[in-house]
């Protein structure tokens, strides 16, 4: 550190290891990183970049899972903080900065109930009290269309929502040196699970502990890193996502996995491949279906990026014709078997979403389309707009790339926002926005 024309200043050499604990006070100092210490000022330490401060009050919860606060040195992002508190945090460093202590708590901060909270990557929110999560997700959506998009909804966020624990029917565990769990947060460091996930559903914590255990047996491959498990409550179906080689078919049957499961819902039964999607929270799968198309009926209806056919098959109830398009092998073909058993009429497209309509031509009364997180993207926003159907429902997982999305869809207004709450306890958020051309 260079210190010019100072009177009674404090010299701080850093070597890196060391963190500030406290903030020092310097009289009228430069530095060489170009920051300005007039007298009785807290000194702001830099570093190649890095800055370290010791105090920052946390302004709200951003998309994303964590608090900013605003420094000398710029915006910072902390994790596991709530808004309104004071919070000791390390290192800034790039923007980024560790959480070391709560020194104000909010009212709204309860005791997490998994023991790996703040270090399994999972969760963001189990800090928080879930009615306080809810509310502001809601704020986080409306930033989000606003700062992205440059859309000022002020209209009604409807909230759709279910049990806060327990939800999940599908989950990926990484596997080292003898130990399952997740992997830490922002690092391909694991963190075991020695009991149960909280999120996890009941059976799905139950195949957990049977991999923990069958993990010791002598015919469990070790060269197998990471699986996914995904449950109907009844049957298990397990896929080895990350290994050195291929994994043997006797090693299904010795997990007791299942080729195709059958997930029973409100609107239908699906058969589910593996590679094949289907939504994860068990308990919002119908609530999600509603609030995404009662009330659309007419003549005909496009489902882009259909999946198994969740949307299809109810669709197929209420409009005449339905064409369903899907890119994946696996998804489309569970998407004509599911047709073909629930003896409903789907034209089921094995296609890219956005090769399939440069070849369409005549406009659908209805679209609805649930994209990845990546969004619909230019091309297939410019060839709904070229359609142009009078009524279009996005079910969209992204607020960034659904603002970007609306952004590019001017003729287009909102009618109605529902934000369904598949992900409780991390900073996820489903949103379903009804859209109408003006």
């Amino acid at each position: 550190m260079q210190v010019n024309d100072a009177v009674d200043a404090i010299v701080v050499i850093l070597d890196l290891r060391p963190v500030l604990q406290r903030p020092q006070i310097i009289s009228d100092v430069w530095t060489a990183c170009g920051l300005n210490a007039g007298e009785n000022a807290f000194l702001h330490i830099c570093f190649r970049g890095t800055f370290i401060v010791n105090e920052v009050s946390i302004e709200k919860w951003v998309y994303g899972g964590d608090g900013l606060a605003r420094t000398e040195a710029g915006v910072v992002m902390v994790p596991f903080v709530l808004p309104g508190e004071t919070a000791r945090i390390g290192r800034i460093h790039k923007a980024h900065a560790p959480l070391e202590a709560i020194l104000t708590p909010s009212a709204e901060r309860v005791a997490p109930p998994c023991p790996l909270f703040m270090r399994c990557g999972g969760c963001h929110y189990q800090h928080a009290s879930y009615e306080f999560q809810l509310a502001r997700k809601v704020e986080i959506l409306r930033e989000q269309l606003q700062r992205v998009g440059k859309i000022a909804f002020e209209g009604e966020i409807r909230v759709v929502s279910g049990p806060e624990y327990g939800y999940r029917n599908r989950a990926q565990f990484h596997i080292e040196n003898g130990q399952i769990g997740f992997l830490q947060a922002g690092s391909h460091t694991l963190a075991p699970i020695e009991g149960e996930c909280a999120t996890a559903s009941p059976r799905l914590n139950e195949a957990l502990a049977s991999l923990r255990d069958k993990m010791g047996d002598s015919r469990f491959p070790r060269f197998v890193k990471a699986v996914e498990v995904f449950t109907n409550e009844t049957e298990i179906q397990v896929n080895v996502i990350d290994a050195e080689r291929a994994v043997a078919r006797r090693f299904y049957d010795w997990m007791e996995s299942a080729v195709a499961l059958d997930y029973e819902t409100g609107v239908g039964t699906f058969r589910v491949s593996p590679k094949s999607f289907f939504q994860v929270n068990r308990f919002l799968i119908d609530q999600l279906v509603e609030a995404s198309i009662a009330g659309q009926a007419g003549e005909t209806a496009l489902d882009l990026y259909a999946g198994a056919g969740l949307f299809a098959l109810p669709l197929a109830k209420q409009f005449t014709k339905v064409t369903a398009v899907e890119g994946g092998s696996a998804a489309a073909h569970d998407l004509a078997f599911n047709a073909q058993r629930a003896e409903v009429e789907i034209d089921s497209q094995y296609d890219r979403v956005e090769d399939f309509l440069e070849r369409m031509t005549e406009t659908p009364d209805f679209v609805l389309a649930d994209p990845p997180r990546a969004g619909l993207g230019p091309g297939v926003v410019y060839n709904l707009k070229r359609l142009a159907p009078p009524k279009l429902t996005i079910v969209s997982c992204d607020p960034a790339t659904l603002a970007r999305d609306l952004a590019a869809m001017p003729e287009y207004k909102i009618e109605a926002l529902t934000l369904v709450d598949l992900f409780p306890q991390t900073y996820h958020m489903e949103t379903v926005v009804q859209l109408v051309r003006v």
